[in-house]
């Protein structure tokens, strides 16, 4: 038995030695693999905080937008101006010929 023992001990020490190559190359897969799978996680939380902000910026777009058609409106511009003792017309313009 133990001849039988020592060749397969021998024949697994060769098979491993001839195979090391191929077990360094699947481990530089496995590397690159754990590598892409953190970068595609960042680029995806990226995105998402893009997205969140993108989200705040619409919303004060609207509040902004909003607020400009209230001001906009007839009576808050003269309200607005009443200040400076400026109102609207009540009668028609004079033509000058």
């Amino acid at each position: 038995m133990p001849i039988k023992n020592s060749l397969y001990r021998l024949l697994g020490t060769k098979m491993i030695y001839k195979n090391l190559p191929f077990l360094y190359f699947l481990c530089g897969l496995g590397v690159l693999y754990i590598g892409n799978v953190h970068f595609a996680e960042r680029n995806v939380r990226k995105v998402q905080s893009l997205q969140q902000e993108l989200r705040e910026e619409r919303w004060r777009y609207m509040t902004v937008k909003s607020d400009l058609m209230y001001q906009s409106t007839p009576t808050m511009i003269e309200r607005s101006v009443v200040s400076q003792d400026l109102h609207f017309l009540t009668q028609n313009p004079v033509v000058i010929r």
